[in-house]
């Protein structure tokens, strides 16, 4: 039994040639899973050889607009691409509703043009919004998938979730953005990977903007995340979503500050970097 994580977009708002916005793809028991879906998921979904179709859910860890900037694509992708009823589950915090609401109407006049262009689309794409405080969100008894969430720290942006994907004996987290707190804690006791945006404080001090200055709030540094994996007992850490975008050939950097608190092994995350959790498959 194995889980894989596969990191789809490690990028920051700041837009980056080599970096797509915030998204992960987990795959657990034949069934895959999008966490967020940032800028240019569609494209990163298409090099992981993930069709649209073939998501099982969509699951947001917040509403920053980083987080859910290509959400429209998944929406249309998913209804423009399958070949019968296909509905989208989305499953987010409190407020997620509202968004994709919002998303369908400014889709409108896009889905009155294809229902008027192609007999076999007679209705517009349907997407089920689940909003959830925590707790056990998902469950496919069928893949032996369990799906947990944490109410995390993100403030001023609340309420925001990270995620913990079970399957097989296995766990990962999806931690999202925001600073250590009870509900990471709880999510990481025990699992296998966590996967955490991080901050570099240090360098992000040093630019005279306070807009800029202001991340440093509610981002986790490398070693805050050091620390969270370490309490939990976590195998793998992965770094992803680095602010500001790592200068070429500083992994290491991120990685020492990383293991500053923390024994198990660290994962410097690019695009389209694969983590595999779980028992390797037979020879």
């Amino acid at each position: 039994m194995t889980i894989e994580i596969t990191l789809l977009g490690t990028g920051s708002p700041l837009p980056d040639p080599n970096r797509a916005g915030p998204s992960t793809l987990v795959r657990a028991g034949g069934r895959a899973y999008l966490f967020d879906a940032g800028r240019g998921v569609g494209l990163r979904l298409a090099a992981a050889a993930q069709p649209w179709s073939t998501l099982s859910a969509v699951l947001l860890t917040h509403l920053h607009s980083d987080h859910i900037t290509d959400l429209n694509d998944a929406v249309t992708g998913r209804w423009i691409t399958s070949l019968a009823p296909n509905p989208l589950p989305v499953l987010g915090p409190v407020g997620t509703q509202r968004v994709v609401d919002g998303i369908l109407a400014m889709l409108e006049p896009d889905i009155g043009y294809r229902i008027a262009h192609h007999e076999d689309l007679t209705e517009g794409p349907v997407v089920q919004v689940t909003e959830s405080a925590g707790g056990v969100v998902l469950v496919d008894e069928e893949a032996d998938v369990r799906i947990l969430g944490a109410a995390t720290d993100h403030r001023p942006v609340e309420p925001t979730l990270g995620y913990r994907i079970e399957h097989g004996g296995h766990a990962v987290v999806i931690g999202g953005d925001g600073v250590p707190c009870a509900g990471l804690d709880e999510l990481c006791a025990g699992a296998d990977a966590y996967v955490q945006t991080v901050l570099r404080a240090d360098l992000v001090s040093q630019v005279p903007l306070q807009r800029f200055l202001d991340t440093m709030d509610y981002h986790s540094t490398p070693e805050q995340a050091g620390e969270v994996a370490q309490r939990g007992g976590v195998g793998t850490l992965v770094l992803t979503h680095q602010v500001p975008t790592p200068a070429p050939g500083t992994e290491d950097e991120w990685i020492a500050r990383a293991k500053a608190g923390f024994d198990g092994e660290v994962v410097f995350g690019d695009d389209l970097t694969v983590v595999s959790i779980g028992d390797a498959p037979a020879p």
